[in-house]
């Protein structure tokens, strides 16, 4: 009995620090905002245990701030650390894409295309942000996947966290989306084809372009 109130524990912080994850990138909660535990009980129906277990995860992890004994904070957009968040992304990910193409096999490339496939009939459904994203992240997932490196992986996907923040704060651009749809279909082609070369390149303008748009996100979080 013990055993299995630790496993449904364990099974609840689980489910609240996704939960709570997604949201923090998403926007839910507003940059240096103060995190109410009270509250956070409350909205998502758990316990406190499993709470602080998810939120003290969550401070680990960078999306939130633990402040001593008084909570816990979202962390405020800065300028300079989205400059640092940037390039990273463009050193790791250009890294693991070079490594992706070297490694990636054919099943890889059924799986590229597939992901592929499904992000652009979700660009179809303007209305449907939330699926969009999902699908946009397992695609980038999915870009870099063979690259050989759990722990390239696991860093890679930290960025794309910290970088979301940013970029969702951002206002519409829908030339700039635009373009950055083409850019997904013409990686596929260039990692296809095992370009590393003009895929590095068409990556790091990939991340570039994106960056100015988050960027944006930064300005309108500041105030």
């Amino acid at each position: 009995m013990v055993i299995s109130r630790e496993k449904g524990r364990t099974t609840t912080s689980g489910r609240i620090y996704d939960t709570l994850r997604q949201d923090l990138v998403n926007g839910r909660f507003a940059a240096g905002e103060k995190v109410s535990i009270s509250a956070l009980k409350e909205h998502y129906g758990v316990g406190l245990s499993p709470l602080r277990e998810a939120l003290n995860r969550l401070a680990a992890y960078g999306l939130l701030e633990q402040e001593s004994q008084r909570g816990f904070r979202v962390p405020r957009l800065d300028r300079r650390e989205l400059d640092d968040i940037a390039e990273m992304r463009r050193e790791l990910e250009g890294m693991a894409l070079e490594r992706a193409i070297r490694f990636g096999d054919a099943e890889w490339e059924s799986e590229l295309l597939a992901a592929a496939h499904r992000l652009k009939r979700a660009d179809m459904v303007p209305e449907a942000v939330d699926e969009w994203e999902r699908l946009h992240n397992r695609f980038h997932r999915t870009l870099v996947a063979p690259c050989g490196s759990v722990w390239l992986l696991r860093f890679i996907e930290q960025l794309h966290d910290q970088f979301d923040r940013y970029r969702r704060m951002a206002p519409e651009e829908p030339q700039v989306r635009r373009v950055l749809d083409a850019q997904h279909g013409e990686l596929v082609t260039l990692a296809l084809e095992r370009d590393i070369k003009a895929a590095r390149e068409l990556m790091d303008d990939h991340v570039q372009r994106s960056y100015e748009v988050a960027l944006k996100g930064a300005m309108t979080g500041a105030d």
